[in-house]
């Protein structure tokens, strides 16, 4: 960038000296005032061509660096899409792998805990059982 502006002004400095440079050559020629306005004339119109030509060439540049850089915009979103899409599929198969240990793990759970009341109700029956026969004998 810094470069840029450093050609910039070396560009402008160039041409500023040229056509002082060119007034003051044309000032001490040994011409007519006619010839001389002529030539003052000429050479103006060139560095006005030159000029132009300059314009013309840092506007065509910086249309090249605008559509460089939405094409690099453009290419940045595309890729930060892809990744988002991947790290929500990366995120839905883990919560998915949770989803099912958390339901293997709760039906392990409820049936180790219907194995452990069928238990328990049998040895309550027993105990009741007990004490009923306990009682009556």
């Amino acid at each position: 960038m810094a470069e840029n502006n450093v050609g910039k002004g070396l560009l402008i400095g160039f041409l500023a000296g040229g056509i002082v440079g060119a007034v003051l050559a044309l000032l001490y020629a040994p011409k007519s005032g006619k010839e001389l306005r002529e030539d003052i004339k000429t050479k103006a119109e060139g560095y006005l061509d030159e000029a132009d030509k300059y314009i013309a060439e840092a506007k065509d540049k910086a249309k090249d660096l605008i559509n460089e850089g939405k094409r690099k915009s453009e290419k940045l979103i595309s890729d930060a899409k892809v990744k988002s899409d991947e790290l929500l599929r990366d995120a839905e198969k883990i919560f998915g792998d949770a989803k099912a240990r958390v339901s293997d793990t709760v039906t392990h759970g409820k049936e180790t805990i219907g194995s452990e009341a069928s238990k328990l109700k049998e040895a309550v029956k027993a105990g009741v059982d007990a004490y009923k026969s306990a009682k009556s004998a």
